[in-house]
């Protein structure tokens, strides 16, 4: 790890924990870890890379989008069902293929949850299918029998 991505680290962490919540950034990006950040080519962190995989997209917006391996990180650091949308078996198969969730299939979800917000999606017996933005907040997701609920970006299967 050179000295930049090193003096990287603590700012990213920074917003991690702004964006998913407290102590995600130690999650997402531990001190212990070999992790490969690539730049812009203006020099700016452009996606952060562990060896499981990529773990999240630095946008221009400043927020994170996740990858597979993000949302273990993220499901794994938070209490359930924070920063998490959970389906059960029927629509697993359809989520783990790269199908968006939709509301009628949303069994749990944070309640901290908006539209715009990674998120992982989450089998109700615990295993990270795929991640993805949220397109309805929590109380809709709960509310609605219909409308899309989660634009998967990443799958399990893919």
């Amino acid at each position: 790890m050179s000295t930049s991505e090193t003096d990287d680290l603590p700012r990213l962490r920074t917003t991690a924990d702004y964006q998913f919540g407290a102590g995600v950034g130690a999650a997402l990006f531990p001190d212990d870890e070999d992790l490969e950040i690539k730049r812009s080519s203006s020099g700016r962190p452009q996606q952060v890379i562990a060896d499981a995989g990529r773990l999240v997209t630095y946008g221009t917006d400043g927020r994170f989008t996740l990858g597979l391996e993000g949302g273990r990180r993220v499901a794994a650091a938070l209490d359930a069902p924070a920063g998490r949308v959970v389906v059960g078996d029927e629509s697993e198969p359809f989520v783990r293929d790269g199908k968006n969730v939709f509301a009628k299939f949303v069994g749990a979800v944070g309640p901290e949850i908006r539209p715009g917000d990674e998120v992982a999606i989450v089998h109700e017996e615990g295993s990270v299918l795929a991640v993805g933005r949220a397109e309805l907040s929590a109380d809709a997701m709960a509310d609605f029998d219909t409308g899309m609920a989660v634009m998967v970006r990443e799958a399990a299967d893919e």
